[in-house]
């Protein structure tokens, strides 16, 4: 088959139009808003290419303004989608491009109006789709190798349209819209084509890596307090437990609050729940740089860390038994105080496991529940007395 200007469009079309229903039904699967920006700027292009056939019957304006004015909205969706998808608003400037292409009714003689509307059809679809692919640059974390790819095919995209501005610029280059003439015409509908399929593939894979990370740090986190659970705990811990010798041992603080239960039968389950996220929200704030925590379940909690000294362990405990109980007493009135107990384990060579070291934690737990509650303890020996005494 000839990859003559009609074959060529008759597989845009067809592309374009499979480009935009696999982008809506992927969008059915994860409710990913700039899937439906992305299928509706395929849509487009398939129309626009089924109207750019008419040229050929005789009707320029349908063939040719309105079918590129549809290709430059297309690569403008393309944009809304790609800043959607950043969490990035656009100015209303944007929306002049529209303003610009409808200039070009105004502009008489047919000999100047394909070279014109070429230079201004391709500076409104190259200078969006750039746009587009700077909002993909990564920022903290990575988007993965799908948008790293939509990133640079629509930089690729968008420096071939920029391109495609200077033929019209050069005096004596052929270039007539209604028969398909000129070289870089030709040129267009086979880019034209390749474009579609690596931009829809990298818009779907990139929707699709952000999916699976979330769903991933979903698996991870508590649903309650946004912490991590105990899965992730067991994922993340041995590099921090790996590293631990006598010159940097660890430790881990297994906390439980005292009287909890009082708090749910006096004032309802929802009022624990909120002391729960208090307190998660109180140890994000105090974790040092390095450590690790998660909610167990219940009304546990545990906090690794690394470098911990006796003095970092105590003071760390310090604040967190003096916020809490504050928090605690200020906002739930109950006979007996809610409190933290505190039980500590300590190692300084890369224990055997995890739950050995969460065990002998609850052994120093029991401790503290047992001497009173509201303090720390390592095992049979206390780091810090009552809470009256450490007043």
């Amino acid at each position: 088959m000839a990859l003559d200007p009609l074959t060529m469009l008759t597989l845009t079309v067809a592309l374009a139009f499979a480009a935009s229903l696999y982008q809506a039904i992927e969008w059915r699967t994860v409710r990913e808003p700039s899937l439906l920006f992305w299928s509706a700027g395929f849509a487009l292009i398939s129309v626009g290419s089924t109207l750019a056939l008419l040229r050929v019957s005789g009707l320029l304006l349908i063939g040719i303004w309105f079918a590129n004015g549809l290709l430059v909205t297309a690569h403008w969706l393309f944009l809304l989608g790609v800043a959607r998808f950043r969490g990035v608003r656009l100015s209303r400037g944007w929306y002049l491009i529209f303003v610009a292409w409808s200039a070009l009714l105004l502009l008489p003689g047919e000999q100047i109006w394909s070279k014109v509307i070429l230079l201004l059809n391709s500076f409104l679809v190259a200078l969006p789709t750039l746009r587009a692919s700077l909002l993909l640059r990564p920022r903290d974390k990575s988007l993965g190798a799908a948008a790293a790819q939509l990133r640079y095919v629509l930089l690729g995209h968008s420096l071939f349209y920029f391109a495609k501005m200077i033929p019209p610029l050069v005096p004596g280059t052929l270039i007539d819209l209604s028969v398909f003439g000129g070289t870089i015409i030709q040129i267009s509908l086979v880019e034209g084509v390749m474009a579609i399929m690596l931009i829809a593939l990298s818009m779907t894979g990139t929707v699709r890596y952000r999916r699976e990370r979330q769903i991933e740090r979903l698996a991870a986190r508590d649903p309650l307090t946004g912490m991590y659970n105990r899965r992730a705990l067991e994922a993340r811990a041995p590099r921090l437990l790996s590293e631990a010798s006598p010159a940097r041992p660890g430790a881990l603080l297994l906390i439980d609050i005292d009287n909890f239960k009082l708090v749910n039968d006096l004032h309802g389950h929802a009022a624990g729940d909120r002391l729960l996220i208090t307190l998660g929200e109180m140890i994000r704030v105090v974790l040092p740089g390095g450590a690790l925590a998660a909610r167990l379940g219940g009304d546990e909690f545990v906090i690794l860390l690394a470098d911990a000294s006796h003095e970092r362990i105590v003071a760390l405990g310090d604040v967190l038994r003096k916020r809490f109980h504050d928090n605690a007493n200020q906002h739930f009135a109950t006979p007996e105080p809610v409190t933290l107990s505190i039980g500590v384990s300590t190692f300084d060579q890369p224990p055997a496991s995890l739950v050995a070291l969460i065990e002998q934690g609850d052994v120093a737990l029991y401790e503290s529940k047992r001497g009173g509650r509201n303090s720390i303890r390592l095992a049979d020996r206390s780091l810090m007395s009552q809470a009256a005494a450490g007043a």
